[in-house]
């Protein structure tokens, strides 16, 4: 599929493809979206804010220019902003395809990275030589600042033109604590939580610390998306509640809200609080909440598609992709969208409507 080239959250004539339970496939217009859903349901959002997280510098040892792609830390706490999970990468920038940018150099534990006004050492090597474990030097208020001053959000060779901060943060982002963004969240705008509103559609929030969706390394790849970190509020596991009690839907705005409401489910009961989802769900996971989704367009082979394989048959996403393929869907984080709804035969639970859908712990 051909990505999408300039940073638009919602372009004219954006695409939606729909898959309804039972494989039907439908083309929209993105904008119809509110036209899936129904009275009851409730749609679950993604409220990161994205971080600029890719930094620029040079280990000091040995004088190199890199390149750190922060991608993932233990807890969504302002105060928590020393140790990261990093990528790096040798010199060069976003216009070079990740998977051709050259190594750096070979880092060592105890090495400094000189990243513009931050420092940070590097503490260990997480089993590849593009993956470590760095902490920055500084109170987190200055930790905060030199990365906003400094980093840039993490950005991908499709994209032509720099990306700014504010072309990465959706309509509802708070918390700075995504290191991509959780794009499935572009297509929100006042018009369509108008039309959920006359419909009867309750909307609803959550915090995930989306991580990268690339790394240029089928090894590295493989292992995403690593551990995440999540909040979610009382008032939205009471709104999955209610759903659930009246046979409403709870559809995910992304594939992230899915990640954190079926971790945080994993035990047979919803809780609202914080967590960190270190899952990965695929073909052979029972959804227990989650009953449709809204993603991006993905392709085959990515950790993105992967989840999308726990809603549907292997067939039917095939089906899909050579749809979005033959009818010119855009991909990648300001392309088209899909609908992917639960197929029966995958749920973990029955219908709401029989009382034996997981616990709901809400105060």
């Amino acid at each position: 599929m051909k990505a999408a080239h300039r940073p638009e959250q919602r372009p004219r004539g954006a695409k939606l493809l729909a898959v309804d339970a039972a494989g039907a496939i439908r083309h929209m217009d993105r904008s119809q979206l509110a036209e899936l859903l129904q009275p009851g349901d409730v749609l679950v959002a993604n409220d990161a804010a994205t971080l600029p997280a890719s930094l620029h510098g040079t280990d000091v040892r040995t004088g190199r220019e890199i390149e750190i792609r922060l991608a993932a830390r233990k807890s969504l706490d302002v105060d928590d902003v020393r140790e990261f999970t990093a990528v790096v990468f040798g010199e060069g920038d976003h216009r070079t395809p990740t998977e051709l940018r050259p190594m750096p150099p070979a880092l060592e534990a105890g090495d400094v990275l000189a990243l513009g006004p931050l420092r940070a050492a590097v503490l260990a090597l997480l089993g590849h030589p593009r993956l470590v474990q760095v902490r920055f030097t500084g109170e987190p208020d200055a930790i905060w600042a030199g990365l906003a001053r400094h980093g840039k959000p993490v950005q991908y060779a499709h994209m032509h033109e720099p990306l700014k901060l504010w072309d990465v943060w959706t309509r509802v982002a708070a918390l700075p604590v995504a290191f991509e963004p959780p794009s499935a969240g572009f297509v929100l705008d006042w018009s369509l939580l108008a039309a959920m509103r006359r419909k009867g559609v309750v909307f609803a929030t959550l915090t995930h610390a989306a991580g990268l969706s690339s790394t240029g390394d089928a090894g590295l790849d493989a292992r995403l998306p690593l551990d995440e970190p999540y909040l979610i509020p009382a008032a939205t596991v009471r709104a999955i509640r209610d759903a659930k009690e009246q046979g409403g839907r709870v559809v995910a705005l992304g594939t992230t809200v899915v990640r954190a409401l079926e971790h945080a489910a994993a035990r047979g009961v919803l809780h609202p609080g914080p967590g960190l989802a270190n899952q990965k769900i695929g073909p052979h996971t029972r959804l227990a909440v989650v009953d449709a989704i809204v993603s991006g367009t993905h392709e085959p082979g990515t950790s993105h598609y992967e989840l999308l394989r726990a809603f549907a048959p292997d067939g039917v996403l095939r089906a899909a992709s050579a749809e979005l393929e033959a009818h010119g869907y855009l991909t990648h984080e300001f392309g088209d969208s899909v609908w992917i709804e639960h197929f029966a035969e995958n749920r973990r639970f029955p219908a709401a409507a029989s009382g034996t859908v997981p616990a709901l712990s809400a105060p």
